[in-house]
């Protein structure tokens, strides 16, 4: 089984990228038991991609990362060349944390993993893109998780205060913890990568 050509040089690049912003050792060895386990391609979900409308009005304009920082430059340029076979979706569940303009303002898109384009259960490779001054409800989940920031945006773990990763910030949200985002004048884009049915530490 082969990887799509275009799939592959996401990969490629997000780990690049990964391995240069994710500082957190836990990040780090999480990333890398992804990157093993990506080392043998999944089954490639056929059919077209899907935008939404957020994708529409703001994709285009997160992808312009500064020209200084070279690996997400070509991160977010391999990303531009797969995005028309992704699927994008709304949230389906949230609740009171959210912001009013919640459910229309933003968009997920799953690249690898549970109904991906490349469809698989022992990773997950996805991105999230906001419109301005939106927010993410309340959210956690059993994999850990590892986030790479290619937009201004402010994040929250736990019961910590909200805080600003900034373009090629990167930070690990532990097993299970209460995590969410959210955008302020300008949009936010930012990919994570799960790893599920890890033993815990």
């Amino acid at each position: 089984m082969t990887r799509n050509d275009i799939l592959q040089r996401v990969v490629d690049a997000a780990f690049v990228a990964f391995d240069q912003y994710a500082h957190d050792l836990r990040a780090r060895r999480s990333v890398m038991q992804i990157l093993a386990n990506l080392e043998t391609p999944g089954t490639e979900r056929q059919g077209e991609g899907k935008r939404l409308p957020v994708c529409k009005q703001y994709l285009e304009g997160v992808l312009h990362v500064d020209v200084r920082l070279t690996s997400l430059r070509s991160l977010a340029a391999s990303f531009k060349a797969l995005e028309p076979m992704l699927e994008w979706k709304w949230r389906s569940t949230y609740d009171n944390t959210a912001s009013e303009n919640f459910l229309l303002s933003h968009a997920n898109t799953m690249i690898v993993g549970p109904g991906g384009l490349e469809d698989r259960r022992d990773v997950w490779l996805g991105a999230t893109l906001m419109a301005p001054k939106v927010r993410y409800p309340d959210h956690e989940h059993a994999p850990e998780e590892t986030y790479l920031v290619l937009s201004e945006g402010e994040f929250q773990q736990g019961d910590s205060g909200w805080f600003s990763p900034g373009i090629g910030g990167s930070f690990y949200n532990p097993p299970g913890i209460k995590h969410a985002m959210r955008s302020g004048e300008r949009p936010l884009f930012a990919l994570w990568a799960l790893l599920p049915d890890q033993p815990r530490h």
